[in-house]
């Protein structure tokens, strides 16, 4: 059923969103040479030839049905069990948004690969759409862990998680509570919690959360009300002289042909953006939070020297307890991690998983 189309974004209180994710321009911006990067190398859309790929769909804890695409080493022998990775993809993403190039990689390498749709995004079920629910992302991740269990060519105590982007941040607040989660790897990684609650680099003041948390309040009762659904921060769809360079970068990957990509059932005008009346819930998320009891199961941190999210894996990786891996990646924005793929460090990645889930 198509959705309501969203609103234009130019509203005082969907700047505020947009500053609740750093992503406006009064927050410190991206140097400028990762502006001058060259994406010429980016293959969101890659395809192999040496994987085998199948649609599937399996239940959270909260009955909601999750949709994943599962893919297997075309050599592989389905009466062998071979370690498996779940891959989640960036906030306001979907799996066909970087997660399921990082599956196809790991399959091309011998792994079992799951990418997801987080509850509410994508195929997977979740009203009303778009909605933040963090505690549910993190659930289904578990709810991959189920089913990677279930099948008979898994070896169902070597699963391991990849988070990209918003994801990283939910794949640590799942593993902090599931141990079947043995070994975990994020990429360019928010921590949703704080960017919502302080912006980039601490940029945005009290005054503006406290702004955006009753621009929240106030839409839920528009909307039990009957009223229409407003979206809120996301990636802006037009670029202007005064747009930062951040959403130039996010632009690059969201609205062009590089990575744009609208689910069945959505809109590309309501694609990347939550809706405001449950922006409120990533305030109480703080996923580092105890994120060194995880220990002694391997946490891997990849991040690019320029990369404007670098700050969060480097405050994961200082909290972290060990085994813990910081992986800097040499000219490396945030975005050039989601698909670049001759920047992506592929090696550390398949030698990460081969060593800590065998």
């Amino acid at each position: 059923m198509p959705q309501t189309p969203a609103p234009s974004l130019d509203r005082r209180d969907l700047l505020a969103g947009a500053a609740a994710l750093g992503l406006a321009a009064a927050v410190p911006l991206a140097t400028a040479k990762a502006q001058a990067m060259s994406s010429s190398d980016a293959d969101n859309f890659y395809k192999s030839d040496q994987v085998t790929v199948q649609a599937v769909t399996f239940p959270n804890q909260f009955g909601m049905n999750v949709a994943g695409s599962l893919f297997l080493p075309k050599t592989a022998d389905r009466a062998t069990r071979r370690p498996a990775i779940v891959v989640g993809h960036p906030m306001g993403a979907v799996k066909e948004q970087s997660a399921n190039l990082y599956a196809t990689k790991m399959a091309e390498r011998g792994f079992v690969a799951l990418s997801i749709d987080l509850s509410f995004w994508g195929a997977s079920e979740g009203r009303p759409r778009n909605a933040v629910a963090p505690e549910i992302y993190a659930e289904d991740f578990s709810a991959a862990v189920d089913f990677l269990r279930a099948q008979a060519f898994v070896d169902r105590e070597r699963i391991g998680a990849i988070g990209v982007c918003g994801s990283g941040s939910f794949v640590i607040s799942a593993a902090k509570i599931d141990p079947r989660i043995k070994a975990v790897a994020t990429v360019s990684m928010y921590d949703m919690g704080s960017a919502a609650r302080n912006g980039l680099r601490h940029g945005q003041s009290l005054q503006q959360r406290k702004d955006l948390i009753a621009a929240a309040a106030q839409q839920r009762d528009v909307e039990y009300a009957g009223g229409k659904t407003e979206y809120v921060g996301g990636t802006t769809h037009q670029l202007t002289a005064q747009t930062d360079p951040i959403q130039r970068e996010f632009y690059d990957f969201y609205r062009t042909p590089r990575g744009e990509f609208t689910p069945a059932g959505s809109t590309p005008q309501l694609t990347t953006h939550p809706t405001l009346s449950s922006m409120g819930k990533f305030m109480n998320f703080y996923p580092f939070n105890d994120i060194e009891t995880i220990s002694p199961r391997p946490l891997m941190f990849i991040t690019g020297d320029v990369a404007h999210s670098r700050e969060f894996s480097e405050d994961a990786f200082k909290r972290a307890a060990e085994p813990k891996d910081l992986v800097i990646v040499p000219g490396a924005g945030h975005v050039d991690l989601y698909d670049r793929v001759g920047l992506i460090p592929w090696d550390r990645l398949q030698d990460f998983f081969q060593r800590h889930l065998a």
